[in-house]
């Protein structure tokens, strides 16, 4: 993470930890959706006592969520996860800190301190009378100055908050403070829909100035869907490929075809395939087929048909009721290397 790493795409699991057949399936789905790190919570030791189980039987790192209790983090370490999300300041005494510190440092596990603006210190509410970026970064500062003071500097941070303006303007300033990696995220965002806007404006803004270095959108639902809309932030933006990008016209009275549902016929045709292919699907004459020429592989609809594309080139023309089918085809004739339609 940092240092140059292709940015990762980051979930947390929804399920009871210590039920750890519901916790290692869920990670498994998360796994084949894409997702890069998982994090879990660890809120008592039952909890902590499930992480090497669950640990044995994934191939993506680890981290436990702790807060408050030092023996969680110790055995989270001694269980063998890859990394831990703490703040050193609500840990209580510095010798618990330290071990915690000494621990990781043997284990080579890096600790990420997070600040949300839900939970900051009652002094710097005070402070600034408000959750405020700079509010935000001093919060963030503050933890990760007990970590140096003990020679600890495998550090990760995030600063997050609802509002984008404000986690936006937060990471600006704690980007010129630290060399850290940072850890981008809008908390609590919200339902699928609603959630996906605000949590791609907020990281969006970010990673567009370059600031950022693994991204989780906290999403209320299936947390599959947290890692797809990652991944569509990140293709947006020319970061990273993973799997198709489906380019579609909004329809207009131009449109000839029933291009909304040969749309979403498509796109759940190919939401499992990781290859990263740019796929055309135009309603009509005007954009149709430039957008479809452009594309690797294309649709372009005329009066209840369609021509299909490749690298540019018509291959094929097909009637509306046949042409998801002839597409497909194409799909699997690039996924299997074949050089013709």
């Amino acid at each position: 993470m940092g240092g140059g790493a292709p940015i990762s795409v980051q979930s947390m699991t929804k399920t009871d930890t210590q039920n750890v057949s519901d916790t290692i399936k869920q990670i498994k789905r998360l796994q084949n959706a894409g997702c890069d790190i998982i994090r879990v919570a660890v809120p008592d030791m039952k909890a902590a006592l499930a992480l090497s189980k669950i640990k044995r039987e994934i191939e993506i790192p680890l981290v436990a969520d702790i807060h408050f209790d030092y023996r969680l983090a110790l055995k989270a370490i001694d269980s063998g996860v890859d990394k831990l999300r703490i703040n050193p300041g609500n840990i209580g005494a510095e010798w618990k800190v330290k071990e915690i510190v000494e621990a990781a440092k043997d284990r080579k596990i890096p600790i990420r301190v997070g600040v949300n603006a839900g939970s900051l210190p009652r002094d710097l509410l005070a402070k600034y009378k408000k959750a405020s970026p700079s509010a935000l970064v001093e919060a963030a500062l503050r933890q990760i100055r007990i970590l140096e003071d003990l020679n600890f500097d495998d550090i990760v941070i995030s600063l997050k908050s609802f509002d984008v303006p404000t986690t936006v303007e937060a990471y600006q300033i704690i980007s010129k403070k630290t060399n850290y990696p940072l850890h981008l995220g809008i908390t609590e965002a919200g339902l699928p829909q609603s959630g996906s806007v605000r949590s791609a404006l907020g990281i969006g803004i970010l990673l567009a100035f370059g600031i950022g270095d693994t991204i989780r959108v906290s999403l209320t639902g299936d947390p599959t869907e947290e890692v797809k809309v990652g991944y569509e932030i990140l293709k947006s933006l020319n970061l990273r490929e993973h799997g198709p990008i489906l380019v579609s016209c909004p329809t207009c009275g131009r449109c000839e075809i029933d291009l909304i549902s040969l749309t979403k016929k498509v796109e759940r045709k190919v939401k499992n395939i990781r290859l990263p292919l740019k796929i055309a699907v135009m309603g009509c004459v005007v954009n149709g087929p430039g957008e479809a020429k452009d594309a690797d592989l294309g649709i372009a609809g005329g009066k209840g048909y369609g021509l299909l594309f490749r690298k540019g080139k018509v291959v094929g023309k097909a009637k509306e009721k046949d042409l998801i089918k002839k597409l497909m085809d194409l799909v699997k004739n690039v996924m299997s290397g074949a050089k013709g339609p």
